[in-house]
Parts: structure tokens; sequence; C-alpha cells
């Protein structure tokens, strides 16, 4: 077996960038990055470069289930080599098709928790991802196939497309001619129409033993309203409250999809460039569990996952708009970092004004860099479509830009950076100084 082909990877003028010429960043790019610009050679850059990460977990999956063939059972290496084969065999109908699935942000996660499973049992529970990953592959691809899946946790999810339930543990897929049917060990039929099962929404069999969840699309793109995949959200939660994710039928799809119309109506009001490159990297909203007090809405980027915003539903257009480009900039710098590490492990801790907690070095880059697309969103908006929320940004702006400049201090004085940490950090400097002064926005 061998791995599906890897796919092809108006500011102030300050000094010429200090980084090296040649190196896996080209220097307009990362100048670009660091001063939050919505650069579609950017998007690019970091597309390629997630996809190039994805390949190397997966080519490390295969390499240790071929160090660890002889301790496997039978059964489980005939299923990963069945599964490898499909996932193949996919690549090769629509390999577009099988990158949207791979790339997908709880595909990240699948694999990152398989990679770290310990020998024995849970990597061989592990392992049955790559199942879910050459089904929804193939069904993304348009393939004709038929397969029989054991479901030990009752379920199958399918990245991107859905979650299959199964209360008999097992199912039998078939897909011919534009429909896919699923049917269980008591003969049980679902019928989906469709390659890429769409519909959303779920549909269950008379006796309620078989059903099917299909992903929300959110308006106005290709993002989903992701509250069926189990690897969605980590073990332990979010934040310190722990906060699990929403479970359909309570992640209320319909007020997501109003917020996000309105958000990106505003967005593109006020920036359209950034609603362009918020719409490309975010593939998916992760509702979690309401607050149990008042506050702002909780929400997260998680580094295995990028692309996904995990986030409590935010109050208003404003809220959820300015929630985007936080999280969009922590995706980025989560695929940049793996593109060319910004610092060096260290133990410094730092204050931050935007958290009570003390820092780390990577926590004040990634806060730092957030709050900065902030400062640039706030700023236009202060000359923006909607009187309320110019207000709110004015006042908003010039808090956070005190805050932001603490912490480029801090991050300029650490010896936790490398090379390209410390021009990233600069260039981010140049930014802030510059919407310190200007009058009008950067183009």
């Amino acid at each position: 077996m061998t791995p599906p082909a890897v796919g092809p990877a108006g500011d102030i003028r300050p000094p010429a960038p200090a980084a090296p010429a040649s190196g896996p960043v080209p220097p307009a790019i990362l100048t670009a990055l660091a001063r939050t610009r919505p650069l579609p050679a950017a998007t690019t850059a970091l597309g390629a470069a997630l996809h190039a990460r994805r390949m190397l977990l997966l080519k490390s999956l295969l390499v240790r289930v071929d160090t660890a063939r002889g301790t496997l059972p039978a059964a489980t290496r005939r299923r990963f080599e069945d599964d490898w084969a499909l996932l193949e065999r996919a690549e090769l109908t629509d390999a577009p098709a099988v990158r949207a699935v791979l790339d997908y942000p709880t595909t990240g996660a699948w694999l990152a928790t398989a990679l770290a499973a310990p020998d024995g049992p849970d990597f061989r529970e592990a392992l049955a991802g790559l199942g879910a990953v050459a089904v929804a592959a193939a069904l993304r691809a348009g393939c004709r196939f038929t397969t029989t899946r054991p479901l030990p946790a009752g379920s199958l999810p399918l990245p991107g497309i859905g979650l299959l339930r199964s209360a008999r543990g097992r199912v039998r897929l078939s897909v011919r001619a534009g429909a896919v049917r699923v049917t269980d060990g008591a003969g049980q039929t679902l019928l989906l129409p469709g390659s890429a099962p769409a519909g959303p929404g779920t549909r269950w069999t008379a006796d309620g033993a078989l059903a099917w969840s299909a992903l929300h699309t959110l308006p106005g793109g290709t993002a989903v309203l992701d509250d069926v995949d189990p690897h969605r959200v980590p073990a332990g939660g979010i934040g310190p409250a722990a906060l699990p994710a929403a479970e359909r039928p309570y992640s209320d799809h319909a007020a997501w999809a109003a917020r996000w119309r309105d958000a990106h109506a505003l967005l593109a009001a006020t920036h359209p460039a950034r609603a362009a490159e918020t719409g490309a990297l975010v593939r998916a909203v992760v509702p979690l569990a309401p607050p149990a007090a008042t506050g702002p809405p909780l929400s997260a980027t998680v580094r295995t996952a990028p692309g996904a915003v995990l986030a409590q539903l935010p109050a208003d257009r404003r809220e959820l708009a300015e929630l985007l480009v936080h999280e969009t900039h922590h995706t980025k710098l989560a695929v940049l970092d793996e593109m060319v590490p910004l610092w060096r492990p260290g133990g410094s801790l730092h204050r931050v004004g935007w958290r009570r907690d003390p820092r780390p070095v990577p926590g004040v880059l990634q806060g730092a860099y957030a709050h900065l697309a902030l400062l640039d969103l706030w700023w236009r908006a202060r000359t923006g479509p909607a009187w309320v929320w110019r207000r709110r940004a004015a006042e908003r702006f010039e808090t956070c830009r005190e805050q932001v400049a603490e912490a480029l201090s801090l991050l300029t004085d650490s010896d936790e950076l490398t090379p390209y940490g410390r021009e990233f950090v600069r260039q981010m400097g140049y930014h802030h100084a510059y919407l310190g002064v200007a009058v009008r926005p950067p183009g």
C-alpha cells in the first residue's frame, strides 16, 4: 500500500523581512500572515501546508501499523488494508473530494488520537477510524462500493458528512446508481439520496434502531454545523468548565444559520477580504453547551483540528463576526507553526491583558495574534456601516491596542522565539504601529 498522492502544496513599508529568503515560508507570505492580512496567496499556502501535514500523519499511521503487524490480530490487519484500498480507490476517482475529507478538522483530531494511542486495544480501536474516513472519501468521490462495517460504539462518523447510528452494532452500506442503501443486522434499511448523503437533519427506520444524521451546511458557503462527530471536542471538554459539545437537537441549527448569515454580511460590508478569508478557512462550527452563567460566549480552536470553530452561540452578529476573526487567526497560526516553528520549548509565564492566568510564550503569541486581527477589524468597523458596531469598535480598539502592545513587548524580549518567530513578531509590531496612526484602513 502507498498513501494517496500529496496535493500541491496597504501597510507601513518597513525594512525588508530579516528571515532567510529561502525556506518553508516565503518572506512575503510570512509578512502577510504576521500583519493578519487576508491575502489569497497566504490562504492557499496554509491550505497546502495543512494537507501536507495530514498526509504525513496518515503515512505515520501506515508505518506504525506495518511495524506492529506481528502483534495486530489478523482481522484488524485485513480491515485496515481494505479501508486503505478503498481510500486509494476514492483518491484515484476524485482526488479533490478525498482531500476535502482528509483535511476536514475532525479527521485531524482522529489522526492525533490514533497516533497517540498506546499499543493494544486502544490502538486497535482507534484504527477503526480509518474506515470512517475511507467511507466518507468514497462517498464524496462518487465511488460505487459495498462494505459491511462493525460499529462497536454503535456509530459510524463520516467526517464532514454526518453520523450513522445503529443499535445492532453492524451495518452494510451499498452505493449504487447515486443512492446509498444502509441495512442493519435485522434487515432494517435506510435509503439516502446522493453519493454524499445530503438532506440535513436526522432520519430513522420505523423501529428507531437505525438512524442517519446529516450535517447542516451554513448559509452562503461550504462550512457545516458539526453537532454529531464524536471527535469534534476533546475528551476533556473546553475551557475551565470543561464544556462538552452541544448535542443535536440542542445545537439550535436555525439560530446558528441566522447568526452566521448576518455575521458574514456584516464582515463583507466592513472588510470583504476578511469575510472571504473566513469563508475559506472555517470548515466547521462546533456548537458548545450553553454557559451556566451570563458572560461572553466561550470559543476555542483545537490545534489538531484547525478550521473548526468551537463556540457557544453568540448573542448577535457583531459578536459572531469578532469570534470568527479571532478563531480564524488561531487556525492560521496553528497551521503556520507546522510549516515553520515559531518558538522553542521554554517554561516562562507572562501576564496578558485578556487573560487572568499567566500564559507561556506560545499562548502569549496566539493571543496577541488573534487580538491584533481584532484590532484591524475594529479599526475598520469604526467607519463601517453599522453605527452600533462603530461605537463598540472604537471603545474596544483603544483598550485592546494597549494590551497587544504589552504582549508584543514581552514577545520581543523573549529568548524562546525562533528566528522566524522573531521576524513574525517584528511584522506584527509594524502592523500594530500602523493601526495606531493611520487615518484610513489599508487595502
